[in-house]
């Protein structure tokens, strides 16, 4: 490889490696004793450490359902609000339809209207003397008396019975 340093011109057309100008420092021994002390340390924690996870992931997890009930009976509220606005919108437009409804039905009534209606429309004319036609009815009622006697139930309890039979009613 020494030989690429001096000659510039490369054959491949794969890029040349460089030789690094040092060569790193092995130390397996030191790596060892490094991961001997972490495998010690992580077999001490995950017994505490894993009691403390728990507890905050159980911590998270009533605050996470807490607030979604929260947000949900917001949600039911907002709904609830939103259906009440409307029939009371819808209450508002029927109370004003009924009015008109009202008024269209005074005015329909009034006398001089339905006079007015009957000549144009039907062709009706007020009576004359030479039509009224008067008709006697003999003075006799038709209705007939009840012929039996009507019993009347007493609705007290028997309290009402005892006070009423001592005070002598």
């Amino acid at each position: 490889m020494a030989n690429y340093r001096y000659n510039r011109y490369q054959y491949e057309t794969s890029p040349r490696k460089l030789e690094p100008e040092y060569e790193p420092i092995k130390e397996p021994y030191a790596r060892k004793k490094v991961t001997t002390v972490k495998k010690k340390a992580k077999q001490q924690k995950p017994k505490s450490q894993l009691k403390a996870n728990i507890k905050t992931i159980t911590y998270i997890f009533l605050i996470f359902a807490s607030l979604f009930v929260i947000s949900y009976r917001n949600s039911l509220i907002n709904e609830s609000f939103n259906e009440n606005e409307n029939l009371k919108s819808n209450l508002a437009a029927i109370e004003k339809e009924n009015e008109q409804l009202k008024v269209n039905l005074e005015n329909s009534l009034n006398l001089s209207n339905i006079e007015k209606l009957a000549k144009e429309k039907l062709g009706m004319q007020k009576l004359s003397g030479s039509q009224k036609v008067y008709v006697n009815l003999n003075k006799k009622d038709y209705i007939e008396p009840a012929s039996e006697e009507v019993i009347i139930e007493d609705n007290s309890n028997w309290f009402e019975k005892l006070l009423n039979a001592i005070l002598g009613k």
